[in-house]
This record gives structure tokens, sequence and C-alpha cells, in this order.
């Protein structure tokens, strides 16, 4: 992994790809990680050259980048793939008002109400999701159970039950969409073969764009704590 020197020193991941025509970059709103994509055959010098004639800009990009950690009144999270800021607010539950997240009651456990108020909305996003794919095939599934998985962002069991991550909600929408169409392909199609595949590009056709983040972005998303000893 390439380094651009300086105070401090910023690492870079070069991605080579054979669709990419020109260098193309980019300085993540999650988590500050900076992607250069590039063509297949071009030259790290050029890349490192590109890299230090845009290093101001990915400098100011980077200053713009909230620290993640433990969620609390003043910081940022992704909710639906839109960064928030959390302010103290009135009421009973967590609303969305511009770019804040308003959060009432003990600023203490603001992280709490947060977790809580993302898994309702996790619950509600999925189950459309789900219930949309599912119609759209024919099947029908018996479950959909909610968990905090590091390992996988859904499944799909032999008795029809559906099983997501609630982090998925802070993704864009259609990477939350991606994952229940995956899953729910798995009702007709127990494997990943070309068949299981074909129901995806079915049900979504560009899919393929947001497994991709999920690659590639999807990592951040566990970087958020809700409490001191992490989300349950």
């Amino acid at each position: 992994m390439p380094i651009l020197p300086g105070s401090p020193p910023v690492e870079v991941t070069l991605r080579r790809t054979a669709q990419a025509r020109r260098m193309s970059l980019r300085v993540s709103r999650l988590d500050g990680r900076v992607t250069l994509s590039m063509p297949t055959r071009m030259r790290e010098a050029e890349a490192m050259a590109f890299l230090r004639a845009q290093e101001d800009w990915i400098r100011q990009a980077l200053v713009a980048v909230v620290p993640s950690g433990v969620v609390a009144i003043g910081s940022q999270i992704p909710v639906e793939g839109r960064a928030l800021r959390l302010v103290a607010g009135k009421g009973r539950s967590p609303v969305v008002a511009g770019d804040e997240l308003q959060v009432p009651g003990d600023e203490a456990r603001a992280g709490v109400r947060v977790a809580a108020y993302l898994k309702h909305l996790a619950r509600d996003r999925l189950a459309l999701a789900s219930d949309h794919y599912a119609q759209r095939i024919g099947r029908r599934y018996h479950r959909l159970t909610l968990r905090d998985t590091r390992s996988r962002w859904g499944s799909c069991t032999a008795d029809a039950g559906l099983m997501y991550s609630w982090r998925l909600i802070m993704a864009p929408p259609l990477v939350l969409d991606y994952v229940a169409a995956h899953e729910v392909a798995h009702l007709a199609e127990m494997n990943h073969s070309s068949r299981f595949w074909a129901i995806v590009a079915d049900l979504m056709p560009d899919y393929e764009r947001h497994r991709r983040w999920l690659k590639t972005e999807g990592h951040a998303l566990h970087s958020y704590r809700f409490t001191d000893r992490g989300a349950a």
C-alpha cells in the first residue's frame, strides 16, 4: 500500500480495474480510507505523481471525516447512507431533521437510544425489501431476524429463515436492497451457482456495484460502538 508522505502520512489503496480509463480518487466519508482507482496497466509512479498533485484536496477531505468510535451527542454516523450529526432532542424517539439525528433523553444513553432506533428502522426496511423480492420470485420466508454479525451481512436457512445484520441500515439503501435480494434468492437456490446469480441479477441488474460497496466500505460500519462495551 503506497504512502503519501507528509504530516501525517496518508495510506492509499490502489485499485487496478480493467473498466477504469483514467484515475479516480475517493475519500470515504465513513472511515477516511483513500482509494485511487486506475487502469490496469498504469504505472504506480504515475499514480504517485497524481496523488502528490491532489494532496491538498485529499487532506482537506480527510479533515471533514469525523472519526468513528463510541456514538454520542456531537458525533456523526451514517443512516441509510447519509452522514447525520447527533444532537440533543425532545420527545420520545430519535428524529431525523435535515442533516441531524435528534436524540431525546439522557445524553449518557444516547448511543443506546440510537442503536435501538437503527434496529427498528433496519427491521422495517429489511422486511419491506424481503417481502418485495420474495413476492417477485414467488417464494415465502418464515421469519426474519436481526443480529450484529461481522462475518456476514445476511444468511438464509434451509427452513426459509432470513437473518440480516442490522448495521445494513447505515449503508446506502440500494446496498441494503442488494443483501435482501441476495438472501431471498437463496429461497430458490441454496447455493452460489450460476442459477442463483441469475436470480439475483433478475431482481437487481446492477447488483455488482452494491456488492462491491460492501467489500470496500462495509467494514467501516462495524467501527461504530453504541456503548462502551460495543453494541449488542
